[in-house]
């Protein structure tokens, strides 16, 4: 896979079913316009999957209950269109646009969440240009989200429409906190979702379960939560909810698990029963991600690098990991899921693949990935290591094609509690194609391997995590195929950090490093970043000097290797400013330093930026490692 061949990625988001009708939404990154292209595609029983609509850019499918008709989203406004074919109908028009659609059980209504610019901001009719608006007051501190912008002046509220009567989507709610994740009860009389507390003081990071009713009225809680929360679902009486637990400010790292509690809109707020074990059970709360049936609640759960769709009892007390039935899984990544009259259809990452829609316990399957395939798609295999005092370290080694020894490099990921897993990572299929043997280790603070692992650097960056990298890295060095005298390092976010932290404390070990949108100094992320006023005592606590002394930045000094500081300019979640403070140091202490600076992108460039800047991206990145560990390994990309 080269540069170029981020544009044959054909990624499938979601994926409804309904009878004989499964659909999908597939989009592409297209170089030619820089943009996001793609649309809704049928995935039939029988023959090759045939596109279903004809705008550029639909997304989100969803099939209503009695299977006449889908609602999705084009331009990110509301449409429909009935399943057995017609045109499609717009909607909504709304200047912030919709969310995505949540069908009630009549199949006349939808609900969605959508932001409700103030009047004089945003473009909306009358408004000034964005740098002439008035100035923006602010008493909260969760104000603005890298890559949505500022959020008090453009509330997220909950709306429903119609879709049978033509009528204008109407406003349930029009309150100060976001409300966000919609789902209906069975009997259609109210519209749950999940927002902020809103008693819980400006220093607050629990959420609670809102319910609001579809004719009107004022929201009320109808669950209080016992920490932060990602997803809802509703069934007769009960209210189920994937969240963490914790107390103050202690949010991370915390596996969402899986929550039940009565509901009654006539009874006060109703307390939440844990029904995963917290020690082994790591759900992923991406939309569309949590489901009731009559069997079981459905929920997408990470295990060592894998993400699989397991089944919950519904008596399920604590339940551990390994007796929670499995219904799709494997060496793959479940993406998302739906499940229609006990049939369940997923959208599946494999290594081959970022991503192909499955039924499962049958035949039918995509084949989105074929044409990357036909660029020579490197397999993932899996290795394992030891850190010094004993702990497991696990994790993939990419190589390239030929016996090397080839140059490495160890490729960190961010977060800290996130993971390398089994699906297609582009990143690694780039640089393994041009001749590197790529690390991907998932050490302690990762998601997917039960809560210690994931807490065992709350207080402790920068030790046993560089240690089970450190370790993975010796594993794979130990290979014939790996070459011990050319290694790299590099990572973004977390990721970032740490390949600083490694520069500075471990340099020997390395001839360079690229670090990428990293935290490289706690104490001023701490107001920089969106989230800083939180994350950063989350795992370091509130002490500026202990901040400062887990802080790459502190080490600059020690730093002698060539070090690119890569960075986005609309970057929220790190700033620019943990970028520039890096970048002066470096030069000022005499080392060889390069500051990339990508325009307009933000925090998620590598995965959702511009196609053009992600194509830029790679070039430069196999640029510096051909000048710095490549020797005689080409870094042609046309």
């Amino acid at each position: 896979m080269r540069p170029q061949d981020v544009a044959l990625l054909r990624v499938p988001g979601s994926v409804s079913l309904r009878g004989d009708l499964l659909l999908t939404d597939v989009a592409r990154p297209d170089l030619e316009s820089d943009s996001y292209r793609g649309g809704l595609v049928r995935v039939p029983t029988d023959g090759e999957p045939q596109d279903w609509t004809r705008g550029a850019r639909d997304s989100a499918p969803r099939i209503s209950p009695d299977g006449r008709w889908v609602a999705f989203l084009r331009d990110r406004q509301l449409h429909v269109i009935p399943a057995d074919g017609g045109e499609a109908r717009k909607v909504t028009d709304l200047p912030g646009g919709a969310g995505l659609p949540v069908w009630a059980p009549d199949s006349r209504r939808v609900a969605f969440a959508a932001r409700v610019p103030e009047d004089g901001r945003y473009g909306i009719e009358g408004a000034p240009a964005a740098e002439a608006e008035a100035p923006r007051r602010i008493t909260d501190l969760k104000y603005r989200l890298d890559g949505v912008g500022f959020l008090r002046d453009r509330v997220q509220q909950l709306f429903v429409v119609d879709v049978t009567a033509e009528a204008e989507a109407t406003q349930l709610t029009d309150g100060t906190v976001d409300l966000d994740n919609p789902a209906w009860t069975p009997d259609g009389r109210h519209v749950l979702a999940v927002g902020a507390r809103q008693d819980g003081g400006p220093q607050n990071l629990h959420d609670d379960v809102y319910a609001v009713p579809a004719a009107g009225g004022e929201p009320f809680v109808a669950v209080r939560g016992v920490g932060m929360i990602s997803l809802v679902a509703a069934a007769e009486g009960r209210i189920y909810f994937l969240g963490s637990a914790f107390e103050g400010l202690a949010a991370r790292p915390l596996p969402d698990g899986l929550w039940v509690a009565a509901f009654d809109p006539a009874a006060s707020p109703q307390e939440p029963r844990l029904m995963t074990d917290p020690k082994t059970v790591d759900c992923e709360g991406v939309p569309g991600g949590l489901a009731v049936t009559g069997d079981g609640v459905l929920a997408l759960v990470r295990n060592r690098g894998a993400v699989e769709l397991r089944q919950i009892p519904l008596d399920a007390d604590r339940t551990p990991l390994d007796e929670l039935a499995v219904i799709a899984g494997g060496q793959v990544v479940i993406k998302a899921f739906a499940e229609d009259a006990g049939r369940v259809a997923v959208v599946v990452a494999t290594p081959e693949s970022a991503g192909e829609v499955v039924l499962v316990g049958t035949d039918i399957k995509t084949d989105f990935g074929a044409e990357l395939r036909e660029t020579g798609i490197r397999p993932l295999r899996e290795i394992h290591g030891a850190a010094p005092d004993g702990y497991p370290a696990h994790g993939w080694v990419v190589l390239p094609e030929g016996e090397g020894p080839h140059p490495v490099v160890l490729s960190i990921h961010g977060g800290p509690y996130m993971y390398y897993g089994w699906g297609l990572f582009d990143e690694a299929q780039v640089y393994a194609s041009a001749g590197y043997a790529v690390v991907l280790a998932n050490p302690r603070g990762s998601a997917g391997y039960g809560l210690d692992h994931g807490a065992a650097i709350v207080n402790a960056l920068g030790t046993v995590d560089a240690d089970d990298v450190l370790a993975l890295l010796d594993a794979a060095l130990e290979l014939p195929e790996c070459d011990a005298e050319r290694v790299g390092v590099m990572g973004g976010s977390y990721g970032g950090f740490m390949t600083s932290w490694l520069a500075a404390h471990h340099g020997h070990r390395f001839k360079a490093a690229w670090s990428e949108r990293a935290v490289n100094a706690w104490d001023s992320f701490v107001g920089s970043s969106d989230i800083g006023w939180w994350f950063a005592q989350t795992y370091c606590g509130a002490d500026p000097d202990v901040q400062r002394a887990v802080s790459p930045l502190t080490y600059a000094d020690k730093i002698a290797i060539p070090f690119a500081v890569v960075h986005s300019e609309q970057d929220w979640r790190c700033p620019l400013e943990q970028a520039q403070r890096m970048f002066v140091a470096l030069k000022t202490n005499g080392t060889e330093a390069e500051l990339l600076i990508f325009p307009g992108e933000g925090h998620e460039l590598t995965r959702s930026g511009r196609p053009v800047h992600r194509r830029q991206r790679f070039d430069a990145v196999l640029e510096w490692w051909g000048r710095h560990i490549g020797e005689s390994i080409g870094t042609e990309t046309t």
